[in-house]
């Protein structure tokens, strides 16, 4: 089965209308924009010099939430702008009181994740002189050092494996931590990445995802009190948007990549980015070899290559230096893939979150922040 997904025709962009859902004014009513939400200044001057407007759906419901300090399961579709909805309310709350130590962790699944969401964090923290340090592991333990040698960090983002290196190397520790988010968190939940942050798990945990499998809840409960998380979820959570038309191709096996080549041969070149999946890293190369061999330009990202080879590779498919990107999941969650403009499942995915993440992806625009 070969299965792709394109950005429909006459779509503008994605872009979310300022109907009022979720949050409130401090004085009663719905609250529709950054300021009557009670962000601080600091904030709102960032989000200024970001060109960033009305907040979207999910950052009207999580905002208020995040702000009185509640625990939360926050679920929304790709694309909506979950990276804003959970970093504003929580460096909010750092801004209350300064301190030397890490008081914010952002844990991603992936180095590039980890270096998408620190641009953000970053350009929000800027205006109000906070700290933010990325920690993505990958090399010898004293390059693991290095990265948390910055004094005054007050915001860490990073990958599971990393952060368990820091925390066994006694590197980093996390005794004055205020809030923790598990970005992507079906991907990060399991017990050798939980029980050795059991108890930071104490303290504000926000739960994020496009997808909430049915055991989430289950492996979370062993370490927290899930029933007293706040639950926050959008309409369109679990589906893809209309505006992303799917096609679904039954081949045979050799026929695959026949169909594949045509289908690159006739995208037009003004027709946007193009990101292919597949379900292994060996796939990938083989894929790579066979477009090396027909003279089409691509990428390739797969979780097998060293830290220095997938350096800056996603980076330069976001810029559109390269437009075919061969790639496994590691791509398929919460990049900003906004030039992206048809989806093409090699492999056909083994989960139904697989499928809604990797055909979400021309659901990414830039106004949503995700």
């Amino acid at each position: 089965l070969l299965a792709w997904s394109r950005l429909r025709r006459g779509r503008d962009g994605g872009r979310e209308g300022g109907r009022p859902t979720g949050g409130m004014r401090k004085g009663g009513g719905p609250a529709v924009s950054f300021a009557e939400m009670g962000l601080q200044p600091a904030l709102l001057t960032a989000l200024q010099s970001l060109e960033v407007g009305r907040p979207t759906a999910v950052q009207r419901l999580a905002i208020p939430t995040l702000l009185r300090g509640r625990s939360a399961l926050c679920a929304a579709e790709t694309g909506s702008g979950k990276t804003l909805a959970y970093l504003l309310p929580l460096l909010d709350r750092l801004l209350e009181k300064k301190a030397a130590a890490p008081r914010g962790l952002v844990v991603v699944p992936s180095r590039e994740l980890a270096a998408q969401v620190g641009a953000v964090a970053a350009a929000l923290c800027r205006p109000a002189g906070l700290r933010v340090r990325g920690l993505t592991g990958g090399g010898a333990a004293g390059g693991l050092r290095r990265q948390l040698r910055a004094p005054g960090v007050a915001v860490l983002l990073g990958t599971p494996g990393a952060l368990r290196d820091a925390l066994r190397r006694r590197f980093l520790t996390l005794g004055r931590l205020r809030w923790m988010v598990l970005d992507e968190a079906d991907t990060l939940m399991d017990e050798s990445f939980a029980a050795p942050i059991e108890e930071i798990l104490r303290t504000q945990v926000v739960v994020v995802g496009a997808t909430f499998p049915a055991g989430l809840s289950q492996v979370l409960g062993r370490f927290v009190d899930v029933g007293c998380f706040a639950s926050l979820a959008t309409q369109g959570l679990h589906r893809l948007p209309p505006h992303v038309q799917q096609k679904f191709i039954r081949l045979k096996g050799q026929d695959k990549l026949p169909e594949l080549l045509q289908l690159l041969k006739d995208h037009p070149a003004a027709g946007g980015a193009v990101i292919i999946f597949c379900n292994s890293a060996s796939t990938v190369n083989w894929l790579g070899y066979i477009l090396d061999d027909h003279k089409i330009k691509h990428l390739r990202l797969q979780g097998q290559m060293s830290a220095v080879a997938r350096a800056g590779i996603f980076a330069s498919f976001q810029k559109g230096d390269v437009s075919v990107l061969v790639c496994t999941d590691l791509a398929s969650r919460g990049l900003d893939t906004s030039s992206v403009q048809l989806v093409v499942n090699y492999d056909f995915p083994d989960t139904l979150q697989d499928y809604l993440h990797r055909n979400s992806r021309p659901n990414i625009y830039k106004d949503g922040w995700e």
